[in-house]
């Protein structure tokens, strides 16, 4: 992949990831708030808790997806960029298109899905 478009990619999925981080900070500060100011019930008080937990798992995934942006970043600059971590194979440009972040093969994903 030419270097210049994955450099391309690579900033456009990371700025969409920090947009969506923020809206998932506000939205949790929302949350937060309502729950603060909302009289619930002992059957309603819950709710805050299993949104909460959301809300992390949520942060959880767009940080480690930031993370791997930034590792794609660093083989862009290293030149070792769209090749297997693993193999040491090329991935297909059509891979990267989709996934800028990608470090393995589809098939070496499968493989490590599998029991």
């Amino acid at each position: 992949m030419d270097p210049a478009r994955a450099h391309q990619l690579i900033e456009g999925e990371r700025e969409r990831i920090k947009e969506l981080l923020m809206y998932a900070a506000a939205a949790r500060a929302a949350d937060l708030d309502a729950a603060a100011d909302a009289r619930t019930s002992v059957f309603d008080s819950a709710n805050p808790l299993a949104q909460e937990l959301l809300d992390d798992a949520v942060a959880e995934q767009l940080s480690a997806r930031l993370a791997a942006l930034d590792r794609a970043g660093e083989r862009l600059r290293a030149g070792t960029y769209g090749v297997s971590l693993r193999s040491g194979r090329p991935i297909p440009d059509e891979r990267l298109e989709a996934d800028p972040a990608a470090e393995l093969l589809v098939d070496e994903v499968e493989q490590d899905a599998r029991p």
